[in-house]
């Protein structure tokens, strides 16, 4: 990495070689129009949140960064250790809008159809093509700079192309605590890794039916691996067999049954569409996290996770949608 010389003042800087990179990682979790952020050594991660039922979190690795310089202990000059590191709320639309604002040529959603750009990108990540990331996918790519001063700061972001430079000022705010929906990694009730298009092709079958609800069944004998959702128009299911071809890792000791909502679940067709795979855990609780592996440029992989609340288990089927696990 290239050292990066900060202002007196100055708590984070860090530059990147391709905005449209974080781009595509930050817009995976653009379901909600806030993001909380929290600047760490490690990297910067972004939490999304939907009514405490669903939780989207892109963390951006330092090396996704040609630079990044953190020094805490500018702000209050209180010991390393001792010292918390800074969270704030951001218009998580504002900077998507500020990371194309050169253009990310994507005129469309490849993940809401599936048009000839979507099948030539999946197609090539299939034969083992260019990453999703790769700048002959997304075209030459553009300087990003990042800076932040401190605690009511504002995020600065340093677009450079072709000789133009723009520079945006987003307002911080002050963090919502909200408590990150727990998954019980000690008490899980399945793991299945797969191909994430195997899976936004079967979410996307079952949109046929319109529907508002979907139900995922796991188990150690057949039917394996099921979705399956209900709506106005009908119900459809996809099964997976227990192929290791198609299942990479299958690991169910008992039948599990768990519905979700299916807008919710949806909401992670963007993260589906550019990862490589996605491991798809579930606790005792009906917890559900979809976690996807995603290529970057240069051969790196990155991680964006997603949490789901699963609807209340009840012995009537008439209730309303709503009534989610708080």
């Amino acid at each position: 990495m290239t050292s990066v010389t900060l202002n007196e003042n100055q708590m984070f800087s860090a530059v990147s070689s391709s905005a449209r990179q974080l781009f595509q990682l930050l817009r995976c979790v653009g379901f909600a129009s806030r993001a909380q952020v929290r600047i760490t050594k490690e990297g910067l991660r972004f939490i999304v949140e939907d009514s405490s039922v669903m939780q989207g979190m892109a963390f951006l690795d330092k090396a996704l960064f040609t630079s990044y310089t953190y020094s805490p202990s500018a702000e209050g000059g209180a010991d390393e250790e001792d010292v918390n590191d800074p969270a704030f709320q951001i218009s998580l639309s504002s900077l998507l809008e500020t990371l194309q604002i050169f253009g990310i040529n994507d005129s469309k959603d490849r993940w809401a159809s599936r048009d000839p750009a979507y099948g030539s990108v999946t197609a090539s990540l299939a034969r083992g093509g260019p990453a999703a990331f790769d700048n002959n996918v997304l075209g030459l790519a553009g300087v990003c700079r990042l800076n932040y001063a401190g605690i009511g700061e504002p995020l600065c972001i340093v677009l450079e192309e072709t000789g133009v430079t723009t520079t945006c000022e987003l307002v911080t705010y002050e963090p919502e605590m909200h408590e990150e929906i727990p998954l019980q990694r000690d008490a899980l009730a399945q793991k299945i890794i797969m191909r994430a298009s195997w899976l936004y092709d079967a979410i996307t079958e079952l949109s046929s039916t319109s529907p508002t609800r979907l139900t995922i069944a796991a188990s150690p004998t057949a039917p394996y691996f099921t979705l399956s959702s209900t709506g106005p128009l009908g119900s459809a299911t996809v099964e997976f067999s227990k192929d290791p071809q198609l299942l990479e890792t299958f690991q169910v000791p008992r039948r599990t049954v768990n519905t979700y909502k299916y807008s919710l679940i949806r909401g992670a067709s963007r993260a589906m569409s550019i990862a490589t795979k996605v491991s798809i855990r579930g606790d005792e609780q009906g917890v559900l996290s979809l976690q996807f592996m995603i290529e970057v440029d240069g051969g790196g992989v990155s991680f964006v996770d997603f949490r789901f609340v699963p609807f209340v288990s009840e012995e009537g089927e008439g209730d309303e949608e709503d009534e989610n696990v708080e």
